[in-house]
């Protein structure tokens, strides 16, 4: 996902020896299933307008899963989660990840432990049936102190202790800042996915956002061989417009990314196993128009 993204929340050889680390690297009590689906986002007028209606669509353009953007006040796009539950059901859809921010007031320090506010987000989200708990952002304090940043990986671990006892895993999703920023000379992406634990922590890989910042998807699954349990699936084109360093989303295999090939290497190498649709500019279509053409391509490439 992009700046407009976080605006809107806040309101080879190395390959094939990394390939044998990925059964280790990936072993917990939670089961992450294999599958492909759609971050609403991509459809974010649309559910606004009409959830619901939104939501029929996509099930009838044989999405069968759905990453959500849109929780706040205990509900999702304005549904309890037993509701919204029921919606997915009657769908024959599920929710086997969302996105919501951990902030950094979620941890209390004297009292080592989560806020309520936190503690109800992963309540609902076992509720819905997620697999895994995933924030999209990170302070902008913490991006500046590495001393507090090593500090709130350790929440990030604590917080995949408390999404363990439910079933689940806790995420993080990437966007362009952690590789366009660093701390004592090191990357964010590499300071986060060096000191978080695997078992505990799963990576979001969004290969698009990286790209205008200088990340290569193909690169970093190979540097982190096993670490990317969920990858966000998109394709780049070079826009004027673009907020992530010049480039904006675009219809699968029509961009300037290597897609097929990052997710074959995620499916071989990163140990992924959420393929996660998202596409946030059109280029004139509609985001629906757009979003039937990705599954339609993912489909195609045997996902």
């Amino acid at each position: 996902m992009k700046t407009s993204r976080r605006v809107f929340i806040r309101n080879g050889a190395l390959a094939v020896a990394g390939a044998a680390l990925v059964p280790d690297l990936l072993k917990a009590s939670v089961n992450i299933e294999q599958l492909v689906g759609i971050q609403l986002y991509s459809v974010r007028d649309d559910m606004k307008k009409d959830a619901l209606g939104t939501m029929k669509k996509l099930a009838a353009m044989g999405y069968k899963h759905v990453e959500h953007a849109g929780y706040g006040n205990r509900k999702f796009y304005g549904y309890s989660a037993p509701e919204f539950k029921k919606i997915l059901g009657d769908l024959g859809m599920t929710m086997p990840s969302g996105h919501t921010v951990m902030r950094g007031d979620h941890w209390n320090k004297e009292s080592n432990d989560f806020s309520d506010e936190w503690k109800y987000t992963v309540e609902d989200a076992a509720t819905v049936g997620q697999q895994i708990v995933i924030s999209p952002s990170l302070d902008d304090k913490l991006r500046k102190d590495y001393d507090g940043l090593l500090q709130f990986m350790d929440v990030f671990n604590k917080c995949g202790e408390l999404c363990k006892k439910s079933g689940m895993k806790f995420g993080y999703h990437n966007h362009d800042f952690e590789f366009s920023e660093s701390l004592n000379g090191k990357k964010l992406f590499d300071i986060i996915l060096e000191n978080t634990d695997a078992s505990l922590v799963a990576q979001q890989l969004d290969v698009g956002n990286m790209y205008g910042a200088g990340g290569i998807a193909l690169d970093i699954i190979n540097k982190y061989p096993g670490r990317f349990e969920s990858m966000h699936v998109k394709d780049e084109i070079k826009s004027e417009h673009g907020e992530m360093g010049g480039y904006e989303s675009t219809i699968l295999g029509k961009g300037i990314l290597p897609v097929k090939d990052i997710v074959d290497a995620g499916k071989k190498t990163g140990g992924t196993k959420h393929f996660i649709i998202e596409q946030e500019s059109y280029q004139g279509k509609t985001p629906l128009e757009c979003v039937k053409l990705d599954l339609a391509v993912m489909k195609k490439w045997g996902y």
